[in-house]
């Protein structure tokens, strides 16, 4: 069974959204830059010096700016696969449609969005450690 380990929420100002989240909620937040600009992640809980959660039971997240390239408009999940390249082939034929083609994060690991029947976009994540050399 794959797992939720991410979400994501988009922002029209990432500095005013930053101070929402961490005086709300009082989440730790860290600048990623990113090739198609920051990335925020978002530190629910503890987490090590890889950035990786210490305790169970909550995941992390990243905040981005607003894109129009990207039908994201509202908050999103990332499940976590074995095989992205398997999986996207599986979105396709179930009748869901891959809406952000695979793309390589860092040393970290492979991304895609799908969006599924229903019309909702979701963010698909594997591992490098888990890719097919």
């Amino acid at each position: 069974m794959d797992k939720v380990q991410h979400f994501e929420i988009p922002a029209g100002d990432i500095s005013r959204a930053r101070k929402f989240y961490e005086g709300i909620f009082r989440w730790k937040t860290m600048d990623w830059p990113m090739p198609s600009g920051l990335y925020v992640g978002l530190h629910t809980g503890p987490t090590d010096e890889k950035n990786m959660w210490k305790e169970p039971g909550f995941i992390n997240g990243g905040m981005f700016g607003r894109n129009p390239q990207l039908p994201i408009i509202g908050p999103t999940v990332a499940v976590s696969v074995a095989d992205i390249d398997a999986t996207l082939r599986k979105v396709k034929a179930a009748g869901g449609a891959v809406v952000m083609e695979k793309k390589q994060i860092a040393d970290m690991g492979l991304y895609a969005y799908i969006k599924d029947t229903e019309g909702n976009v979701i963010g698909v994540w594997q591992d490098l450690k888990h890719q097919k050399r």
